[in-house]
């Protein structure tokens, strides 16, 4: 609880974490670990070298999140954020001291684990794709082999605190922004037609774009696009030479994340031209959709269960519309994405905050179940594999 604490009054962003990575680092001291730290980024990439004979030396990945978000706090808490317009409005603090503490657990177990397992302390996640650094820089091989299974877990604000939640498949959307800039020739209002107005296209753009997802994409394999932000000129009278907008893109297959892409620029572009204007398309950020193994899934379920009952597991019948950078992992190794809930006992469903609500709170209560499940999954995960290799010989 402390570590969370001193985490959450001292919050960072991006890429750059130092004193965070400081704290992580005193919280795994003298431990039996490998540590290495990462170049481009503050990561913490820890090696557990598990001391039982195993045939192949399996290994298991275990990945917490460290960034904050650029959202000044309003909770109160007497450990809110010391730092103007920085919060730990997701969970982060949590996802890294719950690591911390498996770490713990598992060194407390090193003599009988028959594989190794990769602590993955990762900045960034808040839009920087810390996941994609630190897999350059060799996170999924850190233990000399790949990890036959990686895992994580996100704390939410809204479910009640110590369920837990997750589904094969799709658990994630996919995300994308894109920014188009209609090129004109600015004017006099009172002429018009000395000018090249690009206001109507990009008007006409924004109301493509939404229309464009309901008649080309199946209904239940959605594509949501939100146009948050648009710019055109600094007065009324006076026609820009340009115009813009902002969007969000947000997928639910690999499929569909080519296709909203390919299909958005060609419109944009399309109707720009038939406006004599042109587009300029930045179209970027963007993140795979989070796809659970059904296998490593069904592990993770069958974890929960056995270790609290049935009635700690919630159905999760719908992907998540939140993204994540994990999902790259995922896209290189089975493993499970699963929710926990933190929602304070004393705040009801309707008057707990969402995460990245400057009001967001989350329970310490769930520290300790979320370090054990990240425990249990990989000493079980190793387990399971060693058996099954000793059945082979």
């Amino acid at each position: 609880m402390s570590l969370r604490r001193a985490l959450h009054a001292d919050p960072e962003l991006g890429l750059a974490l130092p004193r965070t990575q400081r704290r992580v680092l005193e919280g795994l001291a003298g431990l039996p670990l490998e540590i290495t730290l990462g170049a481009a980024s503050t990561s913490v990439t820890a090696v557990l070298r598990g001391g039982r004979p195993a045939v192949g030396r399996p290994v298991v990945l275990l990945r917490a999140d460290m960034d904050a978000l650029p959202i000044q706090e309003s909770t109160a808490l007497p450990y809110a954020s010391r730092n103007q317009g920085v919060m730990h409005a997701c969970g982060h603090d949590l996802h890294t001291a719950m690591l911390v503490g498996a770490a713990h657990l598992l060194c407390a177990v090193r003599d009988d684990l028959p594989g190794d397992v990769i602590l993955m302390f990762q900045p960034g996640e808040e839009g920087h794709d810390g996941a994609a650094a630190m897999i350059s820089e060799g996170v999924l091989e850190a233990a000399g082999a790949p990890p036959l299974a990686a895992y994580a877990l996100h704390v939410q604000s809204v479910r009640r605190a110590g369920v837990f939640a997750t589904r094969a498949g799709t658990v994630l959307s996919g995300t994308a922004r894109m920014r188009v800039t209609v090129h004109g020739k600015g004017g006099h209002g009172a002429v018009p037609h000395r000018a090249l107005d690009p206001v109507p296209p990009l008007a006409e753009m924004i109301t493509a774009v939404h229309a464009l997802v309901t008649r080309r994409f199946d209904a239940f394999d959605p594509v949501v696009v939100t146009v948050g932000h648009v710019s055109a000129g600094s007065h009324g009278t006076a026609i820009p030479a340009s115009a813009c907008f902002e969007a969000t893109i947000r997928t639910y297959s690999e499929r569909n994340r080519a296709s909203a892409r390919r299909l958005l620029c060609e419109l944009v572009t399309g109707i720009a031209a038939a406006h004599g204007t042109t587009a300029e398309i930045d179209y970027d950020a963007e993140l795979p959709v989070t796809v659970t193994d059904p296998a490593e899934t069904a592990f993770a379920s069958d974890t929960v269960e056995q270790l609290w009952g049935a009635q700690r597991l919630a159905a999760m019948p719908h992907p998540h519309p939140a993204s994540e950078d994990f999902s790259r992992v995922l896209a290189r190794v089975p493993g499970a994405f699963v929710f926990l809930g933190a929602r304070p006992a004393r705040l009801g469903r309707d008057e707990a905050e969402e995460n990245h609500s400057p009001r967001a709170e989350f329970d310490d209560v769930v520290l300790d179940d979320g370090a054990r499940l990240l425990a249990e999954l990989a000493v079980r995960r190793l387990d399971a594999y060693a058996m099954k290799a000793a059945t082979r010989m």
